[in-house]
């Protein structure tokens, strides 16, 4: 099946390196050309421009969209304008679903249809294949089904779909109407900032489990330990995530990677701690609060975001400015 991919990063490039390992034509285009020429060494067929890339589509075109959410919408409404009736624009990046919402109404005046999909795998998504979460018309979800299922996990391993949850066990399901796929997305990201964040706390207790061997200032702006002899543990940690991928109850995939983290680098050197969000997990927060549901976890592991980004520093400092105000309390240096 043909198909032009717009926005070859990490995963748009390996996405169609997936899809052209399973026979599909690829037109890819970039801003930058050497990500084109790139693909185009492993079979892909290069455009030079949005237009070209369009007149190299064959009708019915559908032009996959892997780009910033923060300019998608704009780059989708440049492409509806290159083409016609029948065609379809999916946009696969981590995108709001209420912008889906928005442009499927609008491309669907001029008979455009418009599929938002989720899209989860990371920089694996080659190897061990893509999770996709779709929204978007009936028909158009059903034509596309090839790359779809290409993309997927499942391909190639003879997966049937389940009379129940139909597609869901080959890595792929159509959600619902437009903005279900981005919405069940945004939903996988919120979670997965919590699962997160669950390790990385796990992991911090587990670090400061020495801390009875540590010294320790005796003076009123340091709390005392009380009971030191409970606290004279040194963890390796590159062994305890590495035996709890065998067998225990939070093994994971998020623990596999972390655990292979701590192997190559275990105090974790060559990281900052600079945590960045790309929008979902507000997005998430933001449904939450709007339909009265509470995610008070989800709300600690965005805020926990943020505070590793220096955004609580200025409240830190009014914090240190009170107690220096009512109690003479001096900052301890760092």
């Amino acid at each position: 099946m043909q198909i032009g991919m717009v926005g070859l990063g990490r995963m748009g490039a390996n996405m169609v390196r997936r899809l052209l390992k399973h026979g599909h034509d690829c037109v890819v285009f970039d801003v930058n050309p050497d990500n084109v020429a790139a693909l185009v060494k492993e079979g892909a067929t290069g455009a030079t421009s949005p237009d070209d890339l369009v007149a190299r589509l064959s009708p019915p075109r559908t032009v996959w969209l892997m780009l910033p959410a923060a300019i998608t919408p704009k780059i989708a409404r440049d492409f509806a304008g290159k083409l016609q009736a029948g065609d379809a624009i999916i946009d696969g990046g981590n995108s709001s679903y209420r912008d889906a919402i928005d442009l499927a109404a609008e491309f669907a005046s001029r008979g455009i249809d418009f599929i938002d999909t989720g899209t989860s795998g990371g920089v694996w998504g080659l190897e061990r294949g893509y999770s996709l979460m779709i929204g978007g018309p009936v028909a158009a979800v059903q034509r596309l089904d090839p790359i779809f299922a290409s993309l997927a996990p499942g391909a190639g391993l003879g997966i049937a779909a389940d009379p129940v949850t139909g597609t869901a066990p080959m890595g792929y399901l159509h959600c619902g109407p437009s903005g279900a796929g981005h919405f069940v997305k945004m939903v996988h990201n919120g979670i997965e900032y919590g699962v997160m964040a669950a390790y990385a706390e796990g992991l911090n207790i587990l670090k400061a489990a020495n801390a009875g061997t540590q010294h320790r200032e005796a003076d009123a702006e340091t709390a005392p330990l009380a009971h030191p002899q409970y606290y004279q543990f040194n963890f390796d940690l590159p062994a305890v995530t590495e035996v709890w991928r065998h067998g225990s109850v939070i093994s994971s995939w998020l623990l596999d990677l972390t655990a292979e983290a701590l192997k190559q680098d275990p105090h974790l050197d060559h990281y900052g701690g600079r945590v960045s969000d790309s929008g979902e997990g507000r997005w998430t927060l933001q449904a939450a609060v709007e339909t009265g549901v509470p995610a008070p976890i989800l709300a600690s592991a965005l805020f926990e975001r943020f505070s590793s980004r220096g955004e609580a520093e200025f409240a830190g400092k009014v914090l240190s400015a009170m107690r220096n105000a009512f109690g003479g309390h001096l900052e301890k240096a760092k």
